[in-house]
């Protein structure tokens, strides 16, 4: 019985903060105090509060230490771990009262979370089974095996009001119950982990940190549509998670909970992972199964739906990681104890990867029905200095902007979309005054552009002319008859693409032109950019009466577009500056303005 716990976050996040040469330092210090025995050390997954990396928790006193050095591992363990006084220097500030350390559940952060998905993340070692086990692993899948009949699986997670939480919204069980009715001598389920949103990490904590929970769910999924066999396709790009997958794979095989015969009760079911190679368009469900299959990943036409003929031409359920991260927990718990959660229409909870122009960047679990005001000022601690919030993308290149007359809205699926934008699976970026809305609508269709798998004529050839617009407004050479033109070819691509992708594409063009045209026109009426992003838009001035003469601007401009003497007022010739900001940068006194 070990007399302390520490836990060292093993997520992607930390572990390029170097957490791993923290755990492998911990360890050689117990070792040299000889405290190897009586303190244990867990890697765990993402705690969420990513802004504040690496973390280190140790427990029972719970004292959560916050942007750990290696420096200080042997501080911590001298003085915490072998003296019993803890180190408060490195505490999270908001853990920190009078006379004892206030749990993270009472900080700004945390009080409004509600982790369901994310319930075992930076809490378990993901892996090692037996910690999963622990905290009910398996469980649900041996109550469906045991004490369920695949319908009442199928009704549960219908009962629970769970909708996929990809970005489509698709009602669970209603999709299990199709490929359940239809019969075919094999079937499939496939895990979507193909997370290629900028911004988006969601799935990617859930593999990183509570990789059985969707192993078991998959199983469960099998169990109700008569299925043996599952995939589950993930980003190569997200090698913490494929390793410990293969590793939760290999030990459910070993404990009898994949493979053959599960629980005795004559059910087989086992899962293979599919490596994704970055393509986005294969986060639409159908070019998923292509690639699968090894075919081009692009989508396919629809009907057939999946659930009639998905995969290998049979029926499949295809649902994302966050959505299966809830299934074991509604099985568990009951369907009422889910659809407690949330709006009317959009139950249970919501993880969103915080980030942008926010204070506590991070990983964030709400329920349905929380406002955007709430997650932005309360759990995202606001805009850090001082500046003020103007816009949050949802939904990534498939979402919209929603501007702060909307910031009290609840979100949920029907409301986003009630306002331009959508759920999406995710993301949630965050921008403050200095953004430039014409910029970010520009930056999606970019993106957007270069991830068109180009079979239909709308996506390959629309989203390309709505970006050449863009740049053109972007450069001072937009018309105000760009603005309508934006507004037509976004109707259009909406209506006649094939598939998701290129159907929202023009998502962010519209949120923007909606909510602040008047940024569109300063664009192309006075060529001027609000937010004094758009470089072409953009002159560099040295105000007389601040200039000190220092000449430390001039030394630094590397066209040589500054001239003047020591102690007298700098010029900038606005033919020879190329606008790379140097100067601004290095000035000392807040000489030097754009506009």
């Amino acid at each position: 019985m070990f007399r302390s716990t520490v836990l060292i976050c093993g997520g992607t996040g930390c572990t390029s903060s170097n957490s791993e040469k923290l755990i492998t330092l911990m360890q050689a210090e117990l070792v040299r105090l000889g405290l190897e025995k009586e303190v244990n050390v867990i890697k765990t997954g993402c705690f969420g509060l990513c802004a504040l990396g690496p973390i280190v928790v140790v427990y029972p006193e719970g004292a959560f230490y916050s942007m750990v050095k290696e420096d200080d591992i042997t501080e911590i363990v001298e003085e915490h771990l072998l003296k019993g006084r803890i180190v408060q220097r490195l505490l999270y500030s908001e853990t920190v009262a009078e006379d004892t350390i206030k749990s993270l559940n009472q900080t700004s952060f945390y009080a409004k979370q509600k982790r369901v998905a994310l319930r075992n993340c930076g809490v378990i070692d993901p892996e090692k089974i037996d910690e999963y086990i622990a905290v009910d692993g398996y469980a649900a899948l041996g109550k469906a095996l045991t004490e369920l009949t695949p319908q009442q699986v199928i009704d549960t997670v219908k009962a629970s009001g769970l909708r996929g939480r990809g970005g489509g919204g698709f009602p669970t069980g209603l999709k299990w119950s199709f490929a359940a009715a239809n019969q075919a001598d094999q079937k499939y389920v496939a895990c979507n982990a193909d997370e290629g949103d900028p911004g988006a990490f969601m799935d990617r904590s859930v593999l990183e940190g509570d990789p059985h929970a969707v192993l078991e769910a998959m199983a469960i999924a099998g169990y109700a549509i008569g299925a043996n066999k599952g995939y589950i396709y993930v980003r190569a790009e997200y090698p913490i998670a494929v390793y410990r997958l293969n590793i939760a794979i290999a030990q459910a095989r070993e404990y009898g909970l994949l493979g053959k015969n599960i629980f005795e009760t004559g059910f087989d079911f086992d899962v293979e992972i599919r490596l994704g190679a970055g393509a986005f368009v294969c986060g639409e469900e159908t070019a998923l199964l292509n690639s699968i299959e090894g075919k081009r990943g692009e989508p396919r036409n629809r009907p057939p739906f999946p659930a009639v003929k998905g995969l290998y031409g049979k029926p499949t359920v295809l649902n994302n990681v966050e959505t299966y991260a809830n299934i074991p927990q509604i099985i568990l718990n009951g369907a009422e104890w889910f659809a407690a959660m949330g709006t009317e229409k959009s139950k249970g909870t919501k993880v969103f990867a915080l980030g942008g122009k926010i204070n506590n960047t991070g990983l964030v679990e709400v329920p349905m029905g929380t406002t955007l005001r709430e997650i932005v000022e309360e759990i995202g601690g606001g805009i850090p200095d001082g500046k003020k919030f103007k816009a949050a993308q949802t939904g990534g290149p498939s979402g919209g902007c929603i501007p702060p007359e909307h910031m009290d809205i609840e979100i949920d699926y029907d409301n986003l979309i009630s306002i331009g934008s959508m759920m999406g699976s995710g993301g949630l970026i965050v921008m403050d005054e200095d953004s430039c809305m014409v910029d970010i609508a520009k930056f999606f269709l970019e993106f957007t552009v270069d991830e068109s798998c180009g079979k239909c004529t709308p996506c390959r050839v629309g989203t390309k002319r709505l970006h050449e617009i863009l740049e053109r407004i972007t450069a001072g050479q937009g018309e105000l008859e760009d603005l309508d033109k934006l507004e037509a070819l976004c109707y259009y691509i909406k209506e006649n693409a094939l598939c998701g992708l290129g159907q929202t594409a023009p998502n962010p063009v519209l949120s923007t032109l909606k909510y602040f045209r008047d940024e569109y026109e300063a664009h192309v009426v006075n060529k001027k950019c609000p937010a004094g992003v758009c470089k072409s838009l953009l002159s560099y001035f040295i105000i007389a009466e601040k200039c000190k003469g220092c000449t430390l601007c001039a030394r630094v401009c590397p066209v040589g577009a500054i001239s003047g003497t020591v102690k007298e007022p700098h010029v900038i010739d606005l033919n020879k500056c190329i606008k790379c900001g140097a100067c601004i940068e290095k000035c000392k006194f807040g000489a030097i303005i754009k506009k």
